[in-house]
């Protein structure tokens, strides 16, 4: 039976992450996860999906990237066109969710947190263990790197560098974040990821 609940998602690593951490809370998977191609399909298909006959709940996950107060206005000006109205001017630090009478339930997280720029590899370092050394040491190998100009990545995708080169050196290299999670080398139990788990407990009750 088809879902009348979906979680849009840019892409598959964020479907990924955000199965495996459902899995490790216990939560039961009563939405659909929809990795949609990136952010401007994405966006272009929210009112779409609000109009549909028979949705209940719809939820949207972005990175902020570098300015979360304009991907704010981005998300709150697709919502505005489907008919919402009364969006606060800035993102809930525990995930936006609304429930208008006669509309379907709609929720909002900005990665990393709803509060910085960021993207989902940002939310992903949370989960790494506060007391891990090596964590450490990779960002110092970045900064190394960078001084003598031998990284090949932007300056935009450091995070993106630094979680994947930490889960390069770990005792399954190369795992997926997902996966990672999945086999405890990434915490899914950090206060961050319990936050956006109890996001999603409350979007898709």
């Amino acid at each position: 039976m088809p879902s009348d609940s979906h979680l849009l998602v840019e892409g598959p690593d964020d479907e990924h992450v955000i199965m495996a951490l459902c899995a490790q809370h216990g939560l039961s998977r009563n939405f659909e996860i929809r990795a949609v191609g990136g952010l401007e399909k994405l966006l272009a298909g929210v009112p779409i999906w609000l109009k549909m006959a028979g949705i209940r709940a719809l939820g949207i996950v972005v990175d902020a990237d570098l300015d979360l107060d304009r991907r704010w206005q981005a998300v709150c000006g697709r919502l505005e066109t489907a008919g919402y109205s009364g969006l606060p001017p800035q993102p809930d630090a525990d995930g936006l969710v609304l429930s208008p009478p006669h509309r379907p339930r709609v929720g909002v997280w900005l990665m990393p947190d709803n509060r910085l720029p960021g993207t989902l590899e940002h939310f992903v370092a949370h989960l790494i263990p506060h007391d891990d050394p090596l964590a450490h040491k990779v960002e110092e190998f970045l900064d190394e790197l960078e001084m003598a100009g031998l990284n090949r990545y932007k300056a935009d995708d450091r995070a993106k560098a630094f979680i994947h080169t930490w889960l390069a050196l770990q005792e399954r290299p190369g795992r997926p974040m997902g996966q990672a999670i999945t086999a405890h080398t990434l915490s899914h139990n950090d206060p961050l990821a319990n936050r956006f788990v109890g996001w999603l407990s409350r979007l898709f009750r």
